[in-house]
């Protein structure tokens, strides 16, 4: 596996990102298409296709956004976690889940200072993940 930093982190699945999204849109737009161009019997018929398609992007999305959050809280935990086992205290609770996301990129020996400066400077998930000096790749999410 590439080894990660700032410019390559991101993630990029093309069968989710492209095909599953996009094809959903389509789907809803043709369906919408369908109901417009639909004739008076046909019309419960379009309408159950429009509500199907809506349903599905719907699905979709909320797949993704509720399995971002379940890595969200379990960064935030891991994250305090090693901050306690750094230096005896957890994270300040004036730190965001954005700007502990960033933060899981520093290696442990800038983390704690790195988590200080962000609560000092109110910095952003961004603006962290630049100042990190030595990158730790995160292979595990999604």
């Amino acid at each position: 596996m590439k080894t990660q930093n700032y410019s390559n982190h991101g993630r990029f699945v093309p069968l989710f990102h492209f095909f599953t999204l996009i094809g959903t849109l389509v789907l809803l737009i043709g369906s919408i298409v369908n109901l417009v161009k639909s004739s008076g019997s046909n019309l419960y018929d379009a309408t159950l296709i429009v509500f199907g398609a809506l349903l599905l992007m719907l699905t979709a999305f909320y797949a993704r956004v509720f399995s971002l959050k379940a890595q969200d809280r379990a960064i935030k935990a891991e994250e305090n976690f090693r901050h306690y086992l750094l230096t005896g205290k957890p994270l300040d609770s004036k730190l965001t889940v954005r700007q502990i996301i960033g933060l899981r990129f520093a290696s442990d020996e800038e983390f704690p200072e790195l988590a200080k400066k962000a609560v000092d400077e109110n910095l952003s998930e961004k603006d962290i993940k630049k100042s990190v000096k030595n990158w730790k790749g995160d292979y595990y999410r999604v």
